[in-house]
């Protein structure tokens, strides 16, 4: 067969295929299974190497994984005890989230400039919202003053705040 036959017609590119390496596949662990062992399990506690399982046979692990196995109930209620101070220090870290963690009153810093931003209590209702959205859009729309950016800049202040408590759940 010539090798012009095998370049379909692109002979810069040369035929489909040819620079891509064979995928080397990881067959399941478990004894008798064709299916690819895209799961990895640990073979023991603490060990760094793994068994690699079909998705059901990881599952039928799994189901029989203990992690305290081994262990006496005092190094167990320790290891309990250990991860969960761990675990509850990041609980701290919502102060840092976009909004900011949520004051005394039960809304974020950000929600509370918006309050100010739309010149309202934070007790407002969302009616209250929606007509003191209106009012202030009304005054500072750039319709309402062509060539006027302090105006513009304040109206998109008032459209942000507007859709950041609009979208706020009322208790």
């Amino acid at each position: 067969m010539p090798s012009d036959i095998k370049n379909f017609g692109f002979p810069r590119w040369g035929e489909y295929g040819r620079e891509r390496e064979a995928e080397i596949v990881r067959m399941c662990d478990y004894a008798g299974c064709n299916e690819k062992g895209e799961h990895p399990a640990p073979k023991s506690p603490g060990s760094n190497e793994r068994w690699y399982f079909c998705r059901s046979h990881a599952a039928e692990y799994n189901r029989n994984w203990d992690f305290f196995q081994g262990m006496s109930d005092e190094e167990a209620m320790r290891h309990m005890n250990d991860t969960s101070e761990s675990a509850d220090a990041f609980a701290h870290a919502r102060t840092y989230e976009w909004g900011g963690g949520l004051d005394d009153d039960g809304f974020s810093s950000t929600e509370n400039r918006a309050f100010d931003t739309l010149e309202l209590d934070n007790t407002a209702s969302q009616e209250d919202i929606k007509r003191q959205f209106r009012k202030l859009a009304k005054i500072y729309h750039p319709d309402a003053n062509p060539g006027d950016p302090a105006a513009a800049e304040r109206f998109q202040e008032i459209q942000a705040a507007y859709d950041l408590l609009k979208e706020r759940p009322v208790f």
